[in-house]
């Protein structure tokens, strides 16, 4: 019985876990989805991670200016991999 009550507990605790860290990243990525030309690496990803979820054909022209912007190769790899996404869908 006591088992059953240990298991119970992890696991609701794991499904609560899993759930406020899904909530605190897409409030983090509501927050930063302009920041695309932050001085922060982690907001310029934040924005990257937008656009790719929520972008359209519209943010081509923002990404192509970003892309020439850019310095950092993953975020710049990152920024290819978002428009070529969103030229194949849009």
């Amino acid at each position: 019985m006591k088992r059953r009550r240990v298991a119970a507990t992890f696991s609701g605790a794991a499904v609560v876990g899993l759930a406020a860290g899904w909530w605190l990243a897409r409030s983090h990525d509501r927050a930063h989805r302009h920041q695309l030309f932050a001085a922060s690496s982690w907001r310029r990803l934040a924005a990257l991670g937008w656009l790719e979820s929520h972008g359209d054909s519209s943010a081509l022209p923002l990404l192509r200016d970003y892309l020439s912007w850019e310095r950092q190769p993953t975020l710049k790899a990152r920024a290819q991999r978002v428009m070529a996404l969103l030229e194949r869908t849009g």
